[in-house]
C-alpha cells in the first residue's frame, strides 16, 4: 500500500471540545507520537512519513479546526490560545497526557510549543519543523490577515484558487517545495487546495488565518526556555517564509537538550519534499 492510501484508509474519529470538533486518525502502535498540522494543510501532509512512524508509535494524526475533516462554526475560536486549550483537552480525553512525543509543522508548531509549555511534564520529545520565529513575519500572511477581515473574503479567496497560476504562485504554493517540477504534480496539493473552493472550508481557513497571534509567537523568545521537552528543529535550508538562518538563532533561546538539523534542498515541506532525510533524522531523535 503506498502512502497516499495508507493515509486515506483510515476514516477520521470527529471528537467535539469546547466550541470544535478535531479529526483524528490513527495508526500503528507504541509510544504515542501526535502529528500536528500548519496552515492551507491538513493531515495528509505527514503520509509520506506516516506509514514507517507508525511501525514504531502509535500516531494520532490531527486535522486542526479550520481544516481537513475538522467541525467549526460561526463560534468557533480559532486562535493559537484556543486552538492549544483545545488540543490539551483531547489529550487528557484520549488517555495521551503522559510521556507522549509531538512532530508539528508552520502554525501547528507554535501551538505544539503552547501545549509543551502547558504539559511541560508529559511531552518528552518534540520535534518543529519550519515553524514561526520570534520578530519575525513571513511573506504575505499578515496581508492576508488584513484581507480575510474584509467584506467578500470568502467570495475573493475561492476565486482567486480558480487560477493555477496563483496557486503555483509565490502568493501561495510556491514556497513548499525546492523542486518546482513537484507543483506540476497534483496529488501535492489538490487535498489542501481543491476543499477550499467551498465556502464553508474557505471559512474555516479564513478564520484560523485570522486566529494567528503574533503576540504569542513574539513571546516565545523568552519561553523557549521554559520547555522542558526535548526539541529538535528540523529545517527545509532554503525555505524562503521562514529563514534557516534566523531560525538556528532562535534555536539558542532553547535550552541545552534541543538539536537543529539542516534538511537540504528542501522548502516548507521537507517532510513531503526529503521524507527519507526527515525520517532518519526523527527517528535519531526519537530513539
Amino acid at each position: 500500500m503506498n502512502s497516499y492510501r495508507f493515509y486515506d484508509a483510515e476514516k477520521p474519529q470527529i471528537i467535539e471540545i469546547d466550541d470544535a470538533s478535531f479529526a483524528l486518525r490513527k495508526f500503528g502502535n507504541g509510544t504515542p507520537l501526535v502529528f500536528i498540522h500548519g496552515f492551507f494543510v491538513n493531515g495528509y501532509t505527514w503520509r509520506k512519513i506516516l506509514p514507517e512512524l507508525a511501525k514504531r508509535f502509535t500516531c494520532y494524526v490531527i486535522d486542526l479546526p479550520g481544516f481537513g475533516d475538522s467541525v467549526y462554526s460561526a463560534r468557533t475560536n480559532f486562535s493559537f490560545t484556543a486552538q492549544a486549550n483545545r488540543l490539551n483537552k483531547l489529550f487528557e480525553l484520549l488517555g495521551i497526557s503522559s510521556h507522549f512525543n509531538i512532530i508539528a509543522h508552520d502554525t501547528g508548531a507554535s501551538i505544539a510549543r503552547m501545549t509543551a509549555l502547558e504539559k511541560s511534564n508529559e511531552v518528552e520529545k518534540l520535534i518543529l519543523i519550519n515553524t514561526e520565529i520570534p520578530g519575525h513575519r513571513p511573506p504575505f500572511i499578515p496581508m492576508y490577515q488584513f484581507l480575510a477581515k474584509l467584506p467578500l473574503a470568502n467570495l475573493t479567496f475561492r476565486a482567486l484558487l480558480n487560477f493555477d497560476f496563483i496557486i503555483r504562485s509565490p502568493l501561495l504554493l510556491n514556497q513548499f517545495f525546492h523542486d518546482k517540477s513537484k507543483l506540476r504534480d497534483n496529488n501535492n496539493f489538490k487535498h489542501y487546495v481543491d476543499p477550499l473552493k467551498k465556502k464553508e472550508n474557505m471559512f474555516g481557513m479564513l478564520g484560523y488565518l485570522k486566529g494567528i497571534e503574533w503576540k504569542v509567537v513574539d513571546n516565545f523568545s523568552n519561553d523557549h526556555r521554559l520547555i522542558r521537552a526535548d526539541t529538535l528543529l528540523l529545517w527545509g535550508e532554503e525555505d524562503k517564509t521562514f529563514p534557516v538562518k534566523r531560525a538556528e538563532q532562535m534555536k539558542e533561546q532553547f535550552g541545552p537538550n534541543s538539536k537543529f538539523v539542516r534538511i537540504p534542498k528542501t522548502c516548507l515541506m521537507p517532510h513531503e519534499e526529503k521524507p527519507e532525510a526527515v525520517l532518519k533524522a526523527v527517528f535519531e531523535f526519537l530513539e
